[in-house]
């Protein structure tokens, strides 16, 4: 038997994670008789907080290793000096140091190699003699190897437009769901989701959260074939008219043949259900696991044809540079990236805004 959530029904007041804590808001705290409340600091911008949110990953490509890797930026005592300080000088030393910083944070054999390639041509060609002219030239050369990457997603072209999203257990794609359900609501458009994730205890509860709170409806089974619930949220968005469908699905390892064999059977069994869909395969990444995101993406990527990547918990890694290796080994556009859990941090991939706080 079916579930439906019914939309329509008022959003909890907390901006946390529905999944958090029952993603209630703590009671306000009284003010004493006649003292006036103080107005609540303002919220910073996206640009603020994803510098704050690559603020480790921004660390780990300053740092020298003339001395123990992972020491503070600055460290006097143990020689420590950041790689672009002012007055430093390009030379061999700074570019293999360069080079250890770009592989620590992860960002792989072949986009760092095509980095300081890039940067030896340039500082040969500008005749840049201070290492803090390097790091301008660093950034205009990793913008360059992201910009391909950046492609929005565009959900107008068909009705419904169906969005599959996979990916590994724990990456976020349950959240991911609620946070594209929010946005998609606030274009004006409707939104349908289907709680495909049959497998992971209280998954359909916790996608029921996202509907209730976003005034969507959920389309559930108890417990049964992820592909028939998906199916029939489907015909359910087409009955009603709806903009966009989301489908969840439950987390997997690539080496898990078996699931990998179920996952594309979901994809089958949809484009049955509309020729030509799902129209966008998301694969959910977390940003914390470096390397491994470049092989998940190969693997699912072989197994569903991913049309998109959004790479989550970019806020908690010092591997942000993953995203450029991604862009070097294989290419494929990164819709969203997240970095907190707030409704509004998952935003569209700006890769000049990405570099601007990595480095600045």
């Amino acid at each position: 038997m079916f579930g439906f959530l019914k939309p329509g029904k008022e959003a909890p007041a907390s901006k946390d994670d529905p999944s958090k804590d029952g993603g209630t808001a703590a009671p306000a705290m009284a003010q004493p008789s006649g003292q006036a409340e103080a107005a609540p600091a303002a919220r910073p911008g996206w640009a603020e907080r994803l510098k704050a949110g690559l603020r480790a990953t921004r660390e780990q490509l300053n740092r020298s290793v003339g001395g123990t890797l992972g020491a503070p930026i600055g460290e006097v005592g143990g020689q420590i000096a950041g790689l672009f300080g002012l007055g430093r000088k390009i030379d061999e030393t700074l570019f293999e140091e360069l080079e250890t910083a770009l592989l620590a944070a992860d960002v792989g054999v072949g986009a760092t190699q095509v980095l300081i390639d890039n940067l030896r041509q340039r500082a040969r060609k500008d005749a840049l003699t201070d290492a803090s002219q390097l790091q301008t030239a660093l950034a205009d050369a990793m913008t360059g190897l992201l910009a391909p990457l950046a492609k929005p997603l565009d959900v107008g072209t068909h009705k419904p437009f169906v969005i599959m999203l996979a990916g590994v257990n724990g990456a976020g794609k349950t959240t991911t769901i609620g946070k594209l359900a929010a946005r998609f609501r606030a274009e004006g458009r409707s939104v349908l989701l289907a709680a495909g994730d049959t497998f992971r205890a209280a998954a359909r509860e916790q996608l029921e959260a996202w509907g209730e709170r976003n005034g969507v409806t959920v389309i559930s089974q108890q417990s049964g074939d992820p592909a028939a619930v998906i199916f029939d949220a489907i015909r359910a968005a087409q009955a009603r008219g709806i903009d966009v469908v989301l489908a969840d699905t439950a987390g997997r390892l690539p080496t898990q043949l078996h699931l990998m064999d179920e996952i594309r059977k979901v994809k089958r069994v949809i484009g049955k259900a509309i020729e030509g869909a799902p129209h966008e395969v998301l694969l959910v990444l977390d940003g914390n696991t470096g390397q491994n995101a470049l092989a998940q993406v190969k693997a699912f990527d072989a197994a569903l044809g991913v049309t998109g990547l959004v790479v989550t918990k970019l806020d908690g890694s010092a591997k942000g540079g993953v995203l450029a290796a991604i862009a070097r080994e294989h290419p494929v556009p990164i819709r969203y990236i997240g970095i907190g859990e707030a409704i509004d941090d998952l935003q569209p991939f700006e890769p000049r805004e990405f570099v601007s706080a990595l480095f600045d």
